[in-house]
């Protein structure tokens, strides 16, 4: 099945709010840029939680890459110059890089320009505590 991609994003994170309306810009005018909040989710093929713990980028083809991965594929869809700077993310051995800091990006989102404390990734509950 061959879709318009969508980059899924935290809607309640002004920082996550922020990147997309950057992302709006550089993205093709088929992509959809849309809040895990108002998204059809089951529809996109994404779990709730993993929306809600890294931003998703579903392909045409119904891929789903989440994390730095989704922002490399972000980049390289939005094309010449943002490819450059995707295809980092996206292949070894810098992706191994941006897979490693992308959590700690995630984690302290709250703290970058535009975050606020509602910005703060919810705690997995499959990390004891």
């Amino acid at each position: 099945m061959v879709r318009p991609p969508a980059l899924v994003y935290d809607g309640d994170c002004g920082f996550c709010t922020g990147s997309a309306r950057f992302a709006r810009r550089i993205l093709p005018e088929d992509c959809a840029v849309t809040a895990w909040q108002q998204a059809d989710l089951a529809a996109l093929g994404v779990a709730p939680e993993r929306a809600q713990r890294e931003v998703v980028w579903v392909s045409r083809t119904g891929v789903v890459s989440g994390g730095a991965e989704a922002i490399g594929r972000t980049l390289l869809a939005a094309g010449f110059p943002w490819v450059l700077l995707g295809v980092l993310l996206v292949f070894p051995p810098t992706s191994w890089v941006a897979r490693l800091l992308y959590p700690v990006v995630a984690a302290n989102r709250m703290r970058l320009p535009g975050g606020t404390p509602a910005c703060a990734v919810p705690p997995r509950d499959d990390i004891a505590g």
